[in-house]
């Protein structure tokens, strides 16, 4: 190649860069908006104690998931929170291999809710439906973990209880405030580089080559070849993050509303499959249980959605589903 071509080339590299950061300071605005005022509230609601009563209220519904009652409160803190606080709240608790397994089912598919289902109503979709969504197929998939998991899990044992103590006000103040420093700064850098990658894949065409390479597995989902980037942003950085640029796609153009919500049915229930899996994967949960029937749940919630808009045609308006 030629000076001038390698000019040219950096150009084009130089521009898509540009317009790529441009890009990625309003999507990483439009989640810090979302994600610091909830963090908050959440965490002064844990703070007042609130969350263990909610807890209680819950234990019946554990039971009948074959859970100790106060199982309920780590299912709480992955579906209002994340998916570290659920494995430190497991930790604080008495529990065996395989309830922590069900657990880990449970907080996979419905966790961080208020944070992602306001940002996959950004992206197109019904929030409410989203929220029921994943809170029903997670209990269903801890039924179903309940009854079907190998009975020798319970011979193992996960996590022994351990009394914790309660934070000062300030100290909580403060320990959130550094944590969402750090989430903020965490989202900013994540979704630059996503952009700018993005974008260098889009101007010299290898976006297409990744669609090509991946659409079999799309159409195995349900998806249209062209979520193939998307699925793997969601997998490896996470739906919070990755929302923001299927917002984008949607807003582009690149992308049609409905299949964005498609899309979102699948992200609801199998996201972040790297780092999600590997965090419980380090407290000694088994690889097949976490992964392999989240992928199934994610195919057959789309395969059943397309066949609901096929029979269904008046309800093809996203948002309103």
């Amino acid at each position: 190649m030629d000076e001038q071509g390698r000019r040219a080339i950096l150009r084009r590299a130089q521009a898509a860069a540009i317009k790529g950061v441009g890009d990625a300071i309003k999507t990483a605005w439009f989640l810090v908006r979302i994600i610091v005022p909830i963090s908050l509230g959440i965490s002064i609601l844990d703070w007042c104690g609130a969350l263990p009563v909610i807890a209680r209220i819950l234990a019946p519904l554990m039971r009948l998931l074959g859970l100790p009652g106060e199982a309920a409160l780590v299912f709480l803190s992955a579906a209002l929170l994340n998916i570290y606080s659920a494995i430190a709240v497991a930790g604080s608790l008495s529990l065996d291999l395989r309830e922590a397994t069900i657990l880990a089912i449970m907080c996979l598919t419905a966790h961080n809710l208020i944070v992602e289902t306001q940002v996959m109503r950004k992206s197109g979709s019904s929030g409410l439906k989203m929220a029921a969504l994943r809170i029903v197929i997670a209990l269903a998939a801890g039924w179903a973990y309940s009854r079907f998991l190998p009975d020798s899990l319970s011979a193992l044992s996960f996590s022994a209880a351990e009394a914790g103590a309660h934070q000062p006000l300030g100290s909580m103040i403060l320990a959130w405030s550094i944590s969402t420093a750090r989430l903020t700064a965490k989202i900013a850098i994540l979704v630059v580089a996503i952009m700018v990658v993005q974008r260098f894949l889009e101007e010299f065409a290898i976006m297409d080559a990744l669609s090509r390479l991946f659409a079999p597995m799309m159409q195995v989902f349900g998806l249209p070849a062209k979520a193939s980037f998307l699925w793997i942003v969601i997998n490896v950085v996470g739906y919070a993050y990755g929302a923001g640029i299927v917002a984008e796609h949607i807003a582009s153009g690149r992308m049609k509303p409905q299949e964005g919500d498609l899309f979102n049915h699948h992200a609801s229930v199998c996201h972040s499959l790297v780092e999600d899996t590997a965090l419980f994967l380090a407290v000694g949960l088994p690889l097949f249980w976490l992964i392999v029937p989240r992928l199934a749940l994610a195919a057959a919630v789309v395969w059943l959605e397309k066949a609901r808009r096929h029979f269904v045609r008046r309800s093809f308006r996203v948002g309103i589903r």
